[in-house]
């Protein structure tokens, strides 16, 4: 079952997708909590 869903591209690419989304947020709280700490 998981061999099939890791040689399918489809599934990569959705999981590429949603790294970048999680990777963004992340960058982005991050960026969002630095300032508010460096501002205070």
């Amino acid at each position: 079952m998981l061999e099939i869903l890791f040689k399918d591209p489809v599934v990569w690419g959705s999981l590429f997708g949603l790294a970048v989304v999680i990777g963004l947020c992340a960058y982005y709280l991050y960026l969002f909590v630095y300032n508010t700490n460096h501002d205070l």
